[in-house]
């Protein structure tokens, strides 16, 4: 976009996005096949998803965490922290993905966990691997969003465990009789600091290093038995 024009960067355009969306919901109103759509990154692809679920197209999609919280002018002198894919947009972008995800335009919130080693992150910006670990941000990203949203947090938590489930047609991300033990329990009111060493996952390159995020997982528990456990 503009920004990466200005610093002299190869974009990715909103463009690249909707001209996709055009040819998959043209399929799609030709051989009616079910669709997800990953990492929503903009206001005119919400537009489009938001037009195609009110035409009827069976389309579901999601939000990447990075992006419900960041704008491409994060990426400051070119830190490779920040370069993703899909790239970071305008504010604008991030406004309409928070207010779709909030009204149910967008269905789901993923961590987009894409963990990329040390050195491939200590290239210049242009040269460095997209991708930051998310799967332990997950959490502390969708309640941020919740707070700073207003939403309730038991709908913020639906969009990263029931919706998810609904999205795939798989009996999971819900508390019930008779129905597996696979829990994460966490302490909302808490607040901790991302740093490397706080992280477990094998890549510990995010974005948000140095953030102070809300909620932490005290424990997760899978069949009943515990995974993990915060001593």
């Amino acid at each position: 976009g503009p920004v990466a024009s200005r610093l002299g960067l190869s974009g990715v355009p909103v463009a690249a996005e909707t001209i996709a969306l055009h040819t998959l919901f043209e399929l799609m109103r030709v051989t009616g096949a079910r669709v997800h759509v990953a990492r929503l990154s903009s206001a005119a692809g919400v537009a489009l998803v938001r037009a195609a679920k009110a035409e009827g197209l069976p389309v579901t999609c999601d939000v990447g965490a990075n992006h419900l919280h960041l704008i491409d002018v994060d990426i400051g002198y070119f830190d490779a922290q920040f370069r993703l894919d899909p790239p970071l947009r305008a504010e604008r972008d991030r406004e309409a993905i928070r207010a779709a995800l909030a009204d149910g335009t967008i269905d789901a919130i993923c961590s987009d966990h894409t963990p990329v080693d040390d050195d491939e992150k200590l290239l210049p910006f242009a040269e460095a691997t997209p991708g930051a670990t998310g799967l332990e941000l997950l959490l502390s990203l969708t309640v941020k969003w919740a707070r700073e949203a207003g939403v309730p947090l038991a709908r913020a938590l639906a969009a990263i465990t029931s919706a998810p489930a609904d999205v795939l047609k798989l009996p999971a991300g819900r508390i019930g009789e008779g129905a597996p033990a696979d829990l994460c329990v966490f302490d909302p009111n808490a607040h901790w600091r991302v740093e490397p060493r706080a992280l477990k996952s094998q890549g510990h390159n995010t974005p948000f290093l140095g953030y102070e995020l809300p909620a932490r997982v005290c424990a997760t528990l899978v069949a009943g038995q515990v995974a993990f456990e915060r001593r």
